[in-house]
């Protein structure tokens, strides 16, 4: 078979003896089953060479991938609406209060969203891949090693929620701003669990195409945090001390009502309940958690720190407020791309575990032109409501005047940003983990941060001038991430990811293999 132009680390960390025994290894398993290679491979779709044939695959492949798509955006939106909301609801309580919980929202909880969907992700590769080749009952042992290892970690980020308010003051926030998200950072501690719990049921259910369940248990969710916001926030006068209260009941909420269906048997074989097993080869688990939780880290943490560097600017308070709304809408917006994130992620993972490669590639194609249209829309939309959304957020004039400003930059961004995650859910299903997560460093971090700190603050061009540094970060990344996926043989990829079952399906699977 052709070598991949593209090596791809397969974990966190693998030396090359390691690499180099896998491969030996996959070549003798290649050779011993080919015949079931050339079965799945005449399940795959045929070479697209008209028009027609693009179209009607398009369609085909459009279907399929809304299935998952339209439930996981949904989903998303839902999630993400919880903090969202929270926050409209303070920004009515008084201006601090906003600050407050959209610092503590974008910087501390965003710190711990960012490393426990990050750990969890490992799970879209394995989990996904799993389920596309038959091996359904590791789905349930691979859900519950990652909730050892992500509550593990949700202990050691605790000192992150208790010693807030000292970490916000070190990194420079005003002191009123660190006192405020230093306490709610102490009271939103349940939600760091909720986190640890809810990742790893994501991507279990995900795996098996479990959506429509999951958005509506988010539906619910939404609908019950917003009435409990509104009454124990602003009509019973709790303030942020409510906003906790709710918030962290609202995720613990999706996390049980989720076990529920879970442990009701809906599964079938990918749950048969609590296992010594998940107890089994962590080391192996944490090292590709690890992989994922550095890829995912670096994307939601970028744009986290905008929220930061405003907190350096002139009059910070009106910077950090202006920025938290448009954080904000970009998040919602960048919830639809998750979605497509999901969906993507399920797909290629599932055609590359049956040995489906050209069905893979097409529909990473699918999903980015859906993406970049959907984006273009809700561009469009923002630039014409441009006059009216910010007054949702807050009632401070200036605030509201710099939103308004600031409005067709983070246009530009939703467009760039609709696209960004499908390829890093590709990246997740073909388990790209380790190499994006060096492309995100050069490209975020030594390119992007640089670039904005010196437009905004040697060029004195503020806010705007950071966001357009980074957001020039963003656009090498994409176009990183598409030559990556342009190059890669996908054939190489299917075979990659039957070695990577075969490895984690334990010794049972190995032996039946040989038996057969």
């Amino acid at each position: 078979m052709e070598e991949n132009k593209q090596p791809l680390l397969s974990s966190f960390g693998e030396t090359e003896a390691e690499e180099e025994n896998q491969n030996t290894h996959l070549q003798t398993l290649l050779a011993t089953t080919s015949n079931h290679s050339f079965t799945a491979d005449a399940d795959d779709i045929h070479p697209i060479n008209t028009a027609r044939d693009f179209f009607k695959e398009f369609r085909n492949e459009s279907k399929k991938l809304w299935f998952l798509a339209g439930p996981a955006i949904f989903t998303s939106i839902c999630q993400y609406s919880l903090g969202a909301v929270t926050q409209v609801f303070a920004g009515h309580v008084s201006t601090i209060a906003l600050a407050a919980v959209s610092v503590e929202n974008s910087v501390i909880a965003g710190f711990s969203f960012g490393i426990m969907l990050g750990m969890g992700s490992a799970l879209e590769t394995l989990c996904g891949q799993a389920f596309g080749a038959g091996q359904h009952d590791m789905l349930g042992i691979y859900m519950q090693r990652s909730w050892v290892i992500l509550n593990a970690t949700g202990a050691i980020l605790c000192f992150l929620y208790i010693f807030a308010r000292q970490l916000l003051k070190l990194i420079g926030q005003t002191t009123e701003i660190s006192e405020a998200a230093g306490l709610f950072a102490i009271w939103m501690i349940p939600q760091l669990f909720a986190y640890a719990m809810n990742f790893p049921i994501a991507k279990f259910l995900q795996a098996q195409s479990k959506m429509m369940v999951m958005a509506a248990i988010s539906l619910v969710a939404l609908v019950l945090h917003t009435f409990f916001s509104w009454l124990l926030i602003l009509k019973l006068g709790w303030g942020m001390a409510g906003a906790a209260v709710v918030l962290n009941v609202s995720w613990w909420f999706i996390v049980v009502a989720q076990l529920a269906y879970i442990f009701s048997g809906t599964c079938g074989r990918a749950w048969s309940g609590f296992s010594w097993k998940a107890f089994q080869n962590l080391w192996g688990f944490v090292r590709l958690s690890l992989a994922s939780a550095v890829m995912l880290c670096l994307e939601v943490w970028y744009f986290m720190a905008l929220i930061l560097f405003a907190g350096y600017l002139k009059n910070a308070k009106v910077s950090v407020d202006a920025l938290s709304i448009c954080m904000n809408i970009l998040g919602w917006t960048v919830m639809v791309a998750f979605g497509m994130n999901a969906a993507i992620s399920v797909r290629v993972s599932n055609e590359l575990g049956a040995a489906h490669p050209r069905t893979a590639k097409f529909s990473l194609v699918v999903a980015v032109i859906s993406s970049f249209f959907i984006g273009f829309v809700l561009s469009v939309i923002l630039i014409i409501t441009r006059n009216d959304y910010p007054t949702l957020f807050s009632d401070d004039s200036d605030v509201d005047t710099l939103v308004k400003e600031l409005t067709p930059l983070l246009a530009i961004c939703i467009l760039i940003n609709n696209i960004q995650p499908v390829l890093s859910g590709v990246a997740i299903g073909a388990g790209w983990q380790a190499v994006v997560a060096y492309v995100n460093i050069v490209c975020y971090y030594v390119f992007g941060v640089p670039l904005g700190l010196v437009m905004g603050y040697k060029l004195d061009m503020g806010v705007r001038g950071i966001w357009y540094g980074m957001l020039s970060g963003t656009v090498v990344q994409t176009c990183v991430l598409f030559v990556m996926v342009y190059k890669t043989n996908w054939n190489k990829e299917a075979s990659v990811a039957e070695d990577r079952i075969r490895k984690w399906g334990g010794p049972a699977s190995e032996e039946d293999d040989v038996e057969k």
